[in-house]
């Protein structure tokens, strides 16, 4: 018997994989059926006109995949049980469409919910979203090469559950560096990884609240965490923020399951608690009983003066939890992030972490716990912090330039700025709107990933322009194109652009910044 094989030996593909590919293709395409016997592999060489061993080794291959079984006596025949039928389903005939619907109505989902904006599907020329890291960052050699050493060095990681927490080596990297870092003195163990901050506000929500408890959190507020208390339908109580970060004379007397809050840039203003409010927002947290769930998001990138303790650093009560996050240093892509946990909560934390997930990925792990004991992170840092200073510098002075005195909030630290606007300038809303028509974006606070409860000085005249992801010339482009909007809509020529530009910020007063040209 033979079967219609063609090989080429010119072919870049082996002789072996060309006779295993078209022997496979033969079978699963029918033309050998299930029991057929095939050529002994000395008549199919005499056919093909190569060695025996060549056919022989694709039979092997074919054999161990489960295509060929082998039996003395009878020869080499197509199996009956094809790799393929263990990997497809069968159909199964549709239920009644009636009684599906019936179902869906009598038992509706139990989960109500919305995401927060955190990805842009939209593309634009010059585009100001927030939480982008430069693309161009990403170290990309040093990762390469950490990850062919763990793999060398992986054994049975990779194959074995790990400790839901995290691994140890990192935990120990990330206690390490924010004790100096932000003030923080904790034992490794009371690290948990999580995917990101918004896991660690899971997981904290998942230890804290139920249906009908109080969640206090600031006002405007990040959408991430607004949306996942209300998906608790915990009752949500905002509290007003000012210039000085969260009014702790607003806080509700008789306390809350948690409190939300950004205290170090505070979401999405930019505003930094004083110490002051700090210390008042700890006794008032431990007359009450309120945990605090701290998100230091992108406290990484404070360019002017150095920062105030965490929270965390100040509490002597086991009342604060601290959230914090790789993404917005290393890359939101990894999905890394810790949990910091008073001791009587690690625990509960570690059971809702190996309920939720059984721990994060090891080679992830392992990695970046290399690349911080290395020194690799810090070096990556200073890189992108001095780069992210230079981009701010340059948008605030080209908003100088094109808008004369702007009002600015948050560029002591992060990666954004709140532009409040002027009178003569239009309504946030609106600009958006105008930026966005000549291919700029630029955002509210809903649109910004921000949640207001009503009430909120801000909403109107705010928008929130990221730079940190944009070079140089895409922000100058931008702001003129910003510019040449605002005089589009007002009828008059584009003037603005022979000024020249303005002092750096570094000359700029602080929080509410009047910006002068």
């Amino acid at each position: 018997m033979e079967i219609p094989i063609l090989i080429d030996p010119g072919n870049r593909q082996s002789l072996q994989a060309q006779i295993y590919d078209q022997v496979r293709k033969l079978i699963l395409g029918g033309r050998l059926k299930p029991g057929t016997l095939v050529p002994a592999s000395r008549a199919l060489a005499g056919q093909l006109g190569v060695s025996r061993n060549t056919v022989m080794l694709a039979y092997d291959r074919l054999g161990a995949e489960g295509y060929l079984q082998m039996r003395e006596a009878i020869g080499t025949y197509v199996s009956f049980e094809l790799p393929e039928d263990c990997l497809t389903a069968k159909r199964v005939a549709p239920a009644n469409q009636a009684k599906v619907q019936e179902l869906s109505l009598r038992r509706p989902i139990a989960f109500e919910g919305r995401a927060q904006r955190v990805f842009n599907d939209r593309y634009l020329a010059y585009d100001f979203f927030l939480g982008r890291v430069d693309a161009h960052s990403f170290p990309i050699k040093a990762w390469r090469r950490l990850i062919n050493r763990a793999m060398v060095t992986a054994g049975t990681r990779l194959l074995e559950y790990q400790d839901p927490a995290g691994v140890l080596g990192l935990r120990k990297a990330i206690a390490d560096r924010i004790g100096p870092a932000r003030g923080i003195n904790v034992d490794p163990d009371q690290i948990v990884i999580v995917a990101g901050c918004q896991e660690g506000l899971n997981l904290t929500a998942r230890l804290l609240l139920r249906e009908g408890m109080s969640a206090a959190i600031e006002n405007p507020a990040y959408q991430g965490a607004a949306y996942l208390y209300e998906s608790y339908r915990a009752r949500l109580v905002p509290v007003r923020v000012d210039e000085n970060g969260l009014c702790i004379d607003d806080l509700p007397e008789a306390g809350a399951a948690l409190l939300y809050v950004t205290p170090s840039h505070q979401y999405p203003m930019g505003f930094t608690l004083s110490l002051e409010r700090r210390l008042r927002l700890l006794d008032w947290a431990r007359r009450t009983g309120t945990y605090i769930v701290e998100d230091d998001y992108d406290s990484d990138f404070r360019y002017r003066g150095s920062p105030i303790a965490a929270l965390m650093g100040l509490d002597s009560h086991g009342c604060v939890i601290y959230l914090g996050t790789f993404s917005k240093s290393i890359g939101s892509g990894l999905r890394l992030g810790y949990l910091v946990l008073p001791k009587h909560l690690v625990q509960p934390a570690r059971a809702a972490k190996a309920l939720l997930d059984n721990g994060h990925p090891w080679l992830d792990q392992v990695v970046l716990a290399e690349f911080l004991a290395r020194g690799g992170f810090d070096n990556h840092l200073r890189r992108i912090r001095q780069t992210y200073a230079e981009r701010r510098d340059c948008l605030t002075d080209w908003l100088k330039r094109y808008f004369g005195e702007v009002v600015i909030s948050g560029a002591e630290c992060g990666m954004h700025i709140a532009w409040h606007l002027a009178e003569d300038l239009p309504r946030a809303v609106e600009l958006e709107t105008m930026a966005a028509e000549h291919g700029v974006g630029v955002y509210t606070l809903q649109s910004g990933a921000a949640c207001d409860f009503g009430g909120c000085a801000y909403s109107e005249r705010t928008l929130m322009l990221g730079f940190s992801s944009l070079t140089e010339q895409q922000i100058r482009s931008g702001v003129e194109r910003i510019a040449a909007a605002v005089d589009a809509a007002r009828g008059t020529r584009p003037a603005r652009g022979l000024r020249s530009p303005s002092l750096p910020i570094s000359r700029v007063r602080p929080r509410l910044a009047v910006a002068k040209p």
